[in-house]
């Protein structure tokens, strides 16, 4: 028997309510996430404007790893969800044990390929300045053996959400975010570890998060399942449906990640300040990303249980009212980059005025996409939960690939410069929104408008 209770089933109660439920705990880990980020850059800025660039850069290289996690983390998700709704609790648990045993295999894959790549990946960058490399190379190695424990926690966290239960992995997460943001600047200074002290902390959080959402997954009151084997037989039926839904979503976070490191590379070649800059305009920008890619979350799994019960009405309510907070949201983070750009700036590289114009500059041209991008999070999210994955991902690596294309472009035959760098960025990422949320409102035409007849609760 499955342990989901009435406040973690999405196919019944409030709508607004349900959602909210689920996603303020994920925009929560987000948020935690966001500012053990800003935090980290905040004492490497008090380093040198280098140890926040050679961060980024290694920065990239996690973000990589999204695109492998997220068999572990979305296939559970996905899975967990649809399975609850259809009244399957058996299936469920089988998706859950197979996610992790993905998150496992792939964790230590990735984990392998950093730690004996680190020099010809941090080469990529064709960094000028030998002290900033070495750096980045030093945090790569450091936070490599992390990786599989990462994606373990990666994968819990997705079969708790798509039970519709996301506070427990937030206060788990958060637990660990809190860690790395007490431990990041005692080993930076006190410790006298600098950089590398950062990038301890984030494998000792890594480490400690991962042990407690194993005993949370096991013991904890509100757990999905009662008896769950971490050693299991693979069940290749479910683990090639995983790869079947993630799949599309992988190759598009890679390609974004791999095109966003060729236009990082055109970026360096402006010098250390211009990615300084970028960093940190990026970081914040992350309000957007970070916050709806927690919602997206809660809307995947509101779907996913709603899809899977066959409750369209729901599925169509539940789309209007995400549409409507996404599109506040958006317009308050557009207000803050596009005034608040020069003091965001100097809070976190505060003895650098080149940093501070070049960041305030990005800001102000970012500023303009901050909508799009919040909706696209909305349609991505809708889509995913009835396991329509490609959708998204043929927008964004099409966008994408097109960024690349107009970095280029603007580079090499306009006198923009680095001010052309960054318009790419923005057009790229606003057409994006635009292209995927007006697809799904298309695609949502052919939906049925009602429920089926049929659809019983069969959760026990």
């Amino acid at each position: 028997m499955m342990r989901i209770s009435k406040k973690h089933d999405l196919t019944q109660g409030h709508i607004t309510q349900k959602l909210f439920f689920v996603a303020l705990p994920l925009i929560g880990t987000q948020v935690l996430q966001m500012a053990y980020n800003l935090t980290d850059m905040f004492w490497l800025g008090r380093l040198s404007s280098d140890a926040v660039a050679a961060s980024g850069f290694v920065g990239l290289f996690l973000w990589l790893s999204v695109a492998f996690f997220l068999f572990g983390r979305m296939g559970a998700e996905i899975g967990v969800s649809q399975s609850i709704g259809k009244g399957e609790p058996d299936k469920a648990l089988a998706y859950g044990q197979n996610a992790i045993l993905i998150g496992v295999v792939l964790g230590t894959a990735i984990a392998a390929v950093f730690i004996l790549g680190q020099r010809h990946l941090i080469g990529f960058f064709n960094i000028q300045e030998a002290d900033l490399a070495r750096d980045a190379q030093s945090y790569l190695s450091i936070v490599s053996p992390g990786m599989p424990l990462m994606f373990v926690s990666m994968a819990i966290t997705g079969i708790f959400v798509g039970a519709g239960n996301s506070r427990t992995p937030l206060i788990i997460n958060g637990a660990g975010f809190m860690l790395n943001m007490v431990l990041s600047p005692i080993l930076i200074f006190p410790a006298k570890m600098e950089i590398q002290g950062a990038a301890l902390a984030t494998t000792v959080a890594y480490l400690a998060g991962a042990v407690a959402l194993l005993v949370a997954l096991h013991k904890h009151k509100h757990r999905p399942f009662p008896h769950m084997q971490l050693i299991i037989r693979p069940d290749m039926a479910i683990i090639k449906q995983i790869f079947k839904w993630v799949f599309p979503v992988s190759v598009e976070s890679f390609l974004f990640t791999v095109l966003t490191m060729s236009v990082t590379a055109l970026i360096a070649t402006h010098g250390s300040d211009a990615l300084s800059a970028s960093r940190v305009a990026s970081q914040v920008e992350s309000l957007t990303w970070l916050i709806v890619g927690g919602f997206a979350s809660a809307i995947t799994a509101f779907v996913g249980q709603n899809f899977g019960a066959g409750k369209w009405s729901r599925i169509h309510k539940g789309f209007k009212v995400s549409s409507l907070l996404m599109l506040g949201w958006g317009v308050m983070v557009t207000l803050l980059l596009f005034f608040g750009g020069p003091a965001l700036m100097r809070l976190f590289i505060p003895d650098n005025a080149n940093v501070v114009e070049i960041g305030a500059r990005y800001m102000k041209i970012l500023a303009i996409i901050q909508i799009p991008a919040c909706v696209e999070g909305v349609a991505a999210g809708a889509f995913r939960g009835q396991g329509k994955t490609l959708y998204p991902s043929i927008s964004s690596v099409t966008t994408n690939v097109l960024r690349v294309a107009l970095a280029y472009g603007f580079t090499h035959f306009t006198n923009l410069g680095l001010n052309g760098l960054f318009i790419a960025i923005s057009l790229s990422a606003g057409l994006r929104g635009i292209w995927i949320y007006t697809w799904y409102a298309i695609n949502n035409r052919k939906s049925p408008k009602t429920d089926k007849p049929e659809c019983i609760k069969h959760n026990s």
